[in-house]
């Protein structure tokens, strides 16, 4: 078990609120020593802010990308990584973030295309699938779309980018790395999903209870109100598990052949009631440029994007780190991000997309992503 990112989440007036986002930074260095004194590797600490458009209001695009540029420069000035800026919900703001991708580093965001309450916004799914071309064309390999998705319910509150944003007072959250201990449970099961079940509930609580325990200690320390663990299943960052290979444990076959559903069901399901404060998706991801396992299988098309939206009815949160072609219409991402949207507001869960055109390149040839974050892989078909 290892927490994937303790994420601090602040209320912005102004980008130039730099005491505010020094405090964030000092209180992420506590808290991760914290965690590390307890014996927990602390892989990233990340800042999300609310969405950009409250504290950027009635500015030109250039004044923008200006105020941004000053935003990723303090981020850099204080060893800042992970900066999210929050979600656009309007035409004009979707319009600009592509500008804003190519000329920052360490700035995520997001779009917002839906929610239980109002439905899909056709508009902003539209300008939200210009956003992922455009960004593909004026990014290395397309890796710019690593920084940005469209999502659809998704809250306040998740730990994990580029989804996160920030409601209210200032607050954090966690998000954890749990691969090994599913691997560990359904190693041990005996080809039994319901031993596996089991197992992986008491692997998970025992585990999530010590990592609650010292964000309640820290909580209270700082006067900061904590917001709970994103209990997600991710995928390991140093690629030496995969959580394809541990649902082959419990298969007769390969992730992606018959019985990939219930497991990803069954997993779910543990997730969202383990007893602890949960946050954020609490799902399964299914990052295929992420984990080493879902690359091989995608290499040998034993799944494909309709598995994926299959899936994601039942568990995780949606459409992650996909490749497709780089010649793919916009009308084409447009229907990816409905059907998505769809499940979301259908089940009334969050789910988000983010999708990768490769420049170049056609279903069946091989990404070739320059990043310690991803794998490479075959590009997926999209009818």
């Amino acid at each position: 078990m290892k927490i994937r990112t303790i994420t601090t989440g602040i209320l912005l007036q102004s980008p130039q609120e730099i005491d505010k986002i020094k405090q964030a930074v000092e209180f992420n260095q506590q808290a991760k020593y914290l965690f590390e004194k307890s014996g927990y590797e602390v892989q990233t600490t990340r800042i999300a802010t609310n969405s950009w458009e409250e504290y950027l209001q009635n500015l030109s695009t250039n004044e923008i990308i200006s105020k941004i540029q000053s935003l990723e420069n303090i981020c850099q000035e204080l060893n800042i990584s992970f900066f999210n800026i929050g979600y656009a919900n309007q035409l004009q703001t979707i319009a600009i973030i592509p500008d804003i991708n190519k000329n920052t580093s360490v700035i995520y965001a997001s779009s917002k295309i839906g929610d239980s309450k109002t439905g899909i916004n056709f508009e902003n799914v539209w300008e939200s699938a210009k956003a992922i071309k455009r960004i593909s064309q004026e990014s290395e390999n397309g890796y710019g779309n690593f920084r940005f998705c469209a999502w659809a319910n998704c809250k306040s509150g998740t730990p994990f980018f580029p989804t996160a944003y920030h409601k209210g007072d200032t607050s954090f959250a966690i998000g954890i790395e749990c691969s090994d201990l599913v691997m560990k449970a359904f190693s041990q099961a005996q080809n039994k999903p319901e031993i596996a079940e089991k197992n992986l509930q008491l692997l998970l609580a025992e585990e999530l209870k010590q990592i609650e325990y010292i964000a309640e200690k820290i909580s209270k320390k700082f006067a900061l109100k904590y917001k709970g663990i994103d209990t997600s299943l991710t995928s390991p960052l140093d690629k030496k598990e995969s959580i394809a290979f541990a649902y082959e444990k419990l298969m007769d076959g390969k992730f992606g052949h018959q019985g990939t559903l219930f497991i990803s069901s069954m997993l779910t399901r543990v997730l969202k009631n383990v007893p602890v404060k949960i946050c954020g998706y609490s799902g399964l991801m299914l990052p295929v440029c992420e984990d080493v396992g879902l690359a091989v299988r995608a290499n040998e098309q034993t799944f494909d994007i309709t598995n994926l939206l299959l899936y994601s009815a039942v568990c995780g949160c949606g459409l992650d780190t996909v490749p497709i072609p780089g010649d793919i219409t916009i009308e084409k991402i447009a229907a990816i991000l409905i059907d998505m949207a769809t499940l979301a507001i259908k089940l009334d869960k969050p789910l988000s997309a983010r999708l990768f055109p490769i420049p170049g390149k056609k279903a069946g040839e091989m990404t070739i992503f320059n990043s310690p974050y991803l794998v490479d892989c075959k590009i997926f078909a999209v009818n």
